[in-house]
């Protein structure tokens, strides 16, 4: 975790981790899904520094570069795979 959180690495990594899984659980409710998404999608954007700090520092957490680094890229594509897997679903007729 970047230096500066009000949070210990420690809870930052548990809160974000069961945010995680309760984004996940809502997907799977039409209900709560547009609720899920935008959880996520929030998620996705606040954890993003912390990627860019692990990638600038790889050896203080015991990752390769290329891990570190390639991970970047992906953020976008896994906040797209969340925006359609969000989306409401269509009414059949």
């Amino acid at each position: 975790m970047p230096p500066g959180l009000p949070l210990s690495p420690r809870a930052a990594t548990l809160l974000s981790g069961a945010a995680e899984l309760a984004g996940g659980l809502g997907l799977l409710h039409p209900r709560t899904r547009p609720a899920a998404r935008w959880g996520l999608l929030a998620l996705l954007v606040a954890v993003f520094p912390a990627n860019i700090y692990m990638a600038q520092a790889p050896e203080r957490f015991q990752v390769s570069p290329a891990v570190a680094w390639g991970r970047l890229p992906l953020q976008p594509l896994l906040m797209w795979m969340v925006w359609r897997a969000g989306r409401a679903a269509r009414r059949r007729l």
